[in-house]
């Protein structure tokens, strides 16, 4: 809903496909602000008062940045991040934003607000499901699919499902879908990357529950997801049990196949607050939160402390690389990473506890 005379503050980077997309709002007579350097200085809310300062009418953000407010910027009224007066919406994407997250923004951000969560991809440069201004916003949800894209949850035989987490598929084609891949004259690796897994059918790789009314929410990528047991768990789910421990400040979960075994376990790695240590009492009480919010199969098997979650540049929790190193395989992609450093940290974890 950005028209002519809107401002519009995405924070993201030159390598993250929102630069490109904000670059849109151009086409509609919008104003767009760049902002240079971290959201996170010189307080944790400067994004916030910087989007006051300037009369933003659009922010956007990621929902890991929304929770890290919630957590820890000792915001305990409403009104300290300003008056916000032309704030009309806030949108976040690159992460799942939980319930407690929503209920943040509008206790202490702005009530009159519009959450909107969106979620597409590099490879579209555009949007699976988004927001929309004229249906209600439900807490933790994104509210509904593109117009004129054909998404669904699809099982693993192929069959749409509703109120189940699925794989994320695109059934008819959507103008910024790629068409194929430079140096791939017979489409080998394009149809391996999309189309393997139901044939003709785009599977992006992210994990989605859609409701009747096509709001939906997405538990992290489809490649990522837990499976201890057989059952199929969202990273997301076992996040959110964990916001109302507030000396918990992120967290980043991955499943590790100890040697000669089948069945997955999870690991946690938990972020303290105010030099912290972990502590047996803090493990209980994480397990036991996790078990309550969700299941017996969602308690990790393991807890441990590092200093920071691993995250691209654009701030996205990189999963995939903390199953790799639990696995034994060479992590690729870190210089893609804001801080690599911490997979070390990780590594070390995992010869000095896992390696038995």
């Amino acid at each position: 809903n950005i028209k002519q005379h809107d401002t519009l503050l995405y924070y993201t980077t030159c390598g993250w496909m929102m630069w490109n997309w904000q670059l849109s709002a151009l086409l509609l007579g919008a104003t767009i602000c760049l902002y240079d350097g971290s959201p996170a200085y010189p307080e944790l809310t400067s994004l916030w008062h910087a989007a006051d300062d300037i009369y933003v009418t659009h922010l956007g953000t990621s929902g890991r940045y929304i929770e890290s407010c919630m957590k820890s910027s000792g915001i305990s009224s409403y009104g300290e991040l300003g008056e916000l007066d032309k704030l009309k919406t806030v949108l976040y994407t690159g992460s799942p934003l939980s319930e407690k997250g929503f209920e943040w923004v509008y206790n202490y951000v702005k009530k009159d607000i519009h959450m909107s969560g969106i979620s597409g991809g590099t490879d579209i440069l555009s949007c699976f499901v988004l927001g929309n201004p004229n249906l209600p916003v439900k807490t933790g949800r994104i509210q509904c699919k593109g117009l004129g894209v054909d998404v669904a949850a699809f099982d693993e035989e192929g069959n749409e499902i509703i109120n189940q987490p699925g794989e994320l598929v695109c059934r008819q084609p959507i103008p910024s879908m790629p068409i194929g891949f430079l140096n791939d004259p017979e489409n080998k690796k394009y149809i391996n990357a999309y189309f393997n897994d139901y044939p003709g059918i785009w599977r992006h790789g992210d994990y989605i529950e859609f409701d009747e009314e096509g709001s939906s929410v997405i538990y992290g990528r489809s490649d990522a997801t837990l499976n201890p047991g057989g059952v199929r768990i969202g990273c997301s789910e076992i996040y959110s049990a964990l916001d109302e421990l507030k000396y918990i400040n992120g967290a980043v979960a991955a499943g590790w196949i100890p040697h000669e075994q089948s069945d997955e376990k999870i690991v946690l790695f938990v972020v303290l607050n105010d030099d912290l240590t972990l502590d047996n009492t803090m493990i209980d009480e994480i397990k036991t939160k996790i078990r309550k919010k969700n299941t017996s199969r969602h308690v990790p098997a393991f807890v441990f402390q590092i200093s920071e979650i691993p995250v691209t540049r654009s701030g996205k929790p990189v999963e995939l690389s903390v199953k790799a190193i639990l696995n034994g395989k060479t992590v690729l992609n870190r210089s893609t990473l804001s801080n690599p450093i911490i997979l070390d940290e990780i590594e070390k974890i995992k010869k000095e506890f896992l390696s038995v």
